[in-house]
């Protein structure tokens, strides 16, 4: 198998079959094999009907059925934990992912890279989706010193070895490459084709902001402390108890040099505030994210109803 093609979606069914139809077109002349695999992330319309419909007619087609819907990353993790292709390439079900753009996937990741990241450099999107993502994609540059033009792109392709090295869960597929980069792979990115959505609705509403900041904030956890979680909450815990250990000691001054009352100051609590916090910090958000990466790493961040 030379590519293997994975799709979620929820909620679709109206694009199911025309993206069905584009692909094979595109991929008419392909040589090596490929297969397409389509994840209905707890989709409540026709959209499992119709990838059923597909996979009786093109053995190529498979499908991964949730239940209930676990979020895109964990409908990307199921269809890459399936995936049998050298190359992978994930795209959304919109039909505003442009299918032509996959031999150019391919090439590009001919020239050396390990995963290519679409870049749609036209966003056909609303004025405030644009500026919000180019802030989303400023800050995730500075941060995580992976520099893209467009990480959040659903149109990607990785070398095997790229995704199977995942564990995809909460909303990280925002950060994938940032991930892989982590890791060691190389990431480059193309301009692709962004094309308007004609049916269907977008899955992301304004909470979508506040939640990638979040997942930031563990990427940068677990790509720059996985393995040294102390360096990130001891900075944190020993400037928080050294700010109230100064703010006491200079209390302790005033109280026994300059004959003051701090009984009643508000700094006296604040400072006895910093050092319990700084020690919380310290203790509790350590023993806290370890317990959590132990528990992702052993479960799988899904559960699969059916299977074509």
């Amino acid at each position: 198998m030379k590519l293997s093609i994975v799709i979620p979606a929820k909620n679709e069914a109206e694009n199911i079959l025309p993206l069905y139809k584009e692909i094979v077109e595109v991929l008419r002349n392909f040589k090596g094999g490929y297969e397409l695999i389509f994840v209905s992330d707890g989709s409540r319309d026709l959209t499992w009907a119709k990838i059923k419909e597909l996979h009786a007619q093109d053995a190529r087609v498979h499908g991964i059925q949730f239940g209930v819907n676990f979020g895109k990353a964990a409908a990307l993790q199921a269809g890459f934990d399936m995936a049998e292709g050298e190359i992978v390439i994930q795209m959304d079900a919109d039909l505003q992912d442009d299918p032509a753009e996959i031999p150019k996937f391919i090439k590009k990741l001919d020239e050396g890279y390990d995963m290519v990241v679409g870049w749609k450099h036209k966003r056909l999107d609303s004025f405030v989706k644009n500026k919000t993502s180019k802030l989303f994609n400023g800050a995730t540059n500075i941060i995580s010193g992976v520099k893209l033009h467009d990480h959040n792109c659903g149109y990607k392709a990785y070398r095997a070895e790229v995704v199977k090295s995942l564990h995809l869960y909460g909303e990280l597929h925002r950060y994938i490459a940032v991930l892989a980069g982590s890791s060691g792979y190389s990431v480059g990115e193309m301009p692709v084709n962004h094309r308007v959505r004609n049916s269907g609705k977008s899955k992301y509403g304004p909470m979508r902001f506040i939640h990638g900041f979040l997942d930031l904030l563990t990427v940068l956890f677990i790509t720059k402390f996985r393995t040294r979680p102390l360096h990130l909450f001891g900075y944190l815990g020993i400037t928080s108890f050294i700010s109230g250990f100064l703010i006491g000691i200079y209390l302790t001054y005033i109280k026994f040099i300059g004959h003051q009352s701090i009984g009643d100051r508000p700094l006296l609590l604040f400072s006895v505030m910093l050092m319990i916090m700084g020690v919380q910090i310290g203790v509790t958000g350590l023993v806290g994210e370890q317990i959590t990466t132990l528990v992702q790493k052993n479960e799988k961040s899904y559960v699969i109803k059916n299977t074509l």
